[in-house]
């Protein structure tokens, strides 16, 4: 049983990217697909896409699937680097934990150096970046930083 699905997004992004992978797979929930749409128009990562690896005669083939309902969907996140090789993505970490849950509102939600990261907020209008967030005025959990 996994007790933070989120901490492990970050865990499994952080660690593909330490190593260049091209993409990372990870177990898909709608919270995760909901952080991968905010990474991909944040321009943290290069696209995401849900499905779910069948046997073929060629070896295990992906299959994309919209449907979130089948068992073992799989979350694919392809991670961007620079033209030289560079991470885009140089820090992903949880803030809110199961343990500790953060909340923030709007008003309080601050820049993240400056501008160059985000923060991810669940709010009731979704998942979304701090700046979203400050126009939208929706306060809700921060779930993570990003830079």
């Amino acid at each position: 049983m996994m007790t933070d699905p989120i901490a492990d997004m970050f865990t499994r992004i952080r660690n593909a990217s330490t190593i260049e992978r091209p993409y990372v797979d990870m177990p898909a929930t709608k919270m995760k697909v909901a952080v991968a749409k905010v990474l991909q128009d944040e321009g943290f990562i290069l696209g995401y896409r849900t499905g779910t690896y069948a046997d073929t005669d060629a070896g295990k083939e992906f299959q994309e699937t919209a449907d979130m309902g089948q068992a073992h969907v799989v979350l694919q996140v392809f991670l961007k680097y620079g033209p030289d090789g560079e991470r885009v993505i140089r820090h992903i970490g949880r803030y809110s934990r199961p343990g500790c849950r953060v909340y923030r509102s709007y008003k309080d939600l601050r820049p993240v150096l400056d501008g160059l990261g985000i923060s991810l907020i669940s709010t009731s209008k979704g998942v979304m970046s701090d700046r979203q967030a400050r126009k939208a005025k929706a306060g809700g959990e921060v779930l993570g930083t990003v830079w």
